[in-house]
């Protein structure tokens, strides 16, 4: 197969599309390609100087007749200077705005024939879609590029019922490196956290943003505590923090959750809990649900977005109608009330990945697009 220079533009902050373009830049350097990222800092996966990755920065002036500093045409310019500087092949671009409508424009300003790829994963589509000022963008981002995928078949439906493209979209799932993502002998963890030998233990992971619906995760989990001895694992940071410390606090359950914020050892922690609750409102995919099924915890989630794509009703987990807390609950203890179901759902679980969701399937399908979208076939 002949080696590709691919460059790579993403957000390169905590959240699931960031996560998922660092490890396929990381995958594919390790598979022999060479791979620029293009990004406004440093991906916050990419942990140290790895072999066949660069990372170009996008440096963003100021200037008096701007009222906001101009980023899109910023990063349109560094992209075009990397295309003709290192002869790039192919341009990944991780969301159509801005990344996809920038990649174009880098395009025709590098006089290339670059093929352009764009994978869309959620927020351009569920949330910029309804906006009839930002619509028009996004379609132009997908008409623009070559080929163009969604993180999940929900994902893919909903962009052709908001964005109604001219492209062809290919669902291409997201992916868990199980090298990183596996269980774990953590029991120091349970330990290091002060948690008995006896509680079971749930866990939640996201940005703490609205539409994850924390609330009811704490809600739920409430009606557990009052079942069985149980801990909640909050694992991230964002804009709700303050109102679920103080929702915790009043209804009663304020010792039992524990915040502990951003962590990078994210494989110790899974390892320790018997369950994943994501119950949001708009969920893509749920990058998060495969990291813990990889680590062989079971997953209850709302019936929403990508999140039935990958919980299985009753084989990995539970799936609940969008909202129905005491559901969430009943269905979080059937699982950590019955040793037996449990262990056939952790099991599962793994299975399920492996069989799925594997980085090395995931990543071969990534380049057989990319030599599609060059019109070429991989020899």
């Amino acid at each position: 197969m002949r080696k590709l220079k691919i460059g790579i533009t993403c957000y390169p902050s905590l959240g699931g599309s960031g996560v998922v373009a660092t490890e396929l830049g990381i995958l594919l350097a390790e598979r022999g390609h060479e791979v620029h990222f293009i990004t406004s800092g440093r991906p916050f996966r990419l942990y140290m100087d790895q072999p066949n990755i660069t990372v170009h920065e996008v440096e963003v002036g100021h200037y008096a007749v701007f009222k906001f500093t101009p980023y899109d045409i910023a990063l349109a310019n560094k992209i075009s200077e990397v295309i003709i500087d290192e002869q790039l092949d192919v341009l990944h671009a991780h969301y159509a705005v801005p990344h996809a409508v920038c990649a174009a424009l880098a395009k025709d300003m590098a006089e290339s024939d670059i093929a352009v790829v764009t994978t869309l994963h959620g927020t351009d589509v569920t949330v910029l879609g309804h906006d009839p000022t930002l619509r028009g963008t996004v379609k132009y981002g997908i008409n623009k590029s070559d080929l163009t995928t969604a993180v999940s078949d929900s994902l893919k439906q909903d962009t052709y019922d908001l964005i109604k493209p001219a492209k062809e979209i290919r669902t291409v799932y997201n992916f868990v490196d199980d090298r990183q993502y596996r269980p774990v002998d953590a029991h120091h963890m349970k330990a290091a956290l002060g948690i008995p030998e006896e509680d079971k233990i749930l866990i939640h992971v996201s940005n703490f943003r609205k539409v994850k619906r924390i609330e009811d995760v704490i809600r739920s989990f409430a009606i557990v505590n009052r079942e069985i001895p149980s801990k909640l694992l909050l694992v991230g940071e964002g804009p709700e923090m303050a109102d679920v410390h103080a929702l915790a606090t009043e209804i009663g359950v304020g010792t039992e959750v524990l915040f502990l914020g951003k962590r990078d050892d994210l494989p110790d922690l899974f390892s320790i809990c018997d369950l994943n609750l994501l119950l949001s409102e708009k969920e893509a995919f749920g990058l998060v649900l495969i990291e813990a099924m990889a680590c062989g915890v079971p997953c209850v989630g709302s019936d929403i977005g990508g999140i039935p794509e990958v919980i299985t009703d009753g084989e990995n987990g539970f799936i609940r109608p969008l909202g129905d807390i005491e559901g969430f609950a009943e269905a979080a203890l059937a699982v950590l009330k019955n040793p037996e179901l449990a262990s056939r759902f952790s099991k599962d679980a793994i299975r399920s990945v492996r069989e799925r969701f594997s980085a090395e399937e995931i990543v071969k399908q990534y380049e057989s697009l990319y030599f599609e979208a060059l019109g070429e076939k991989p020899v």
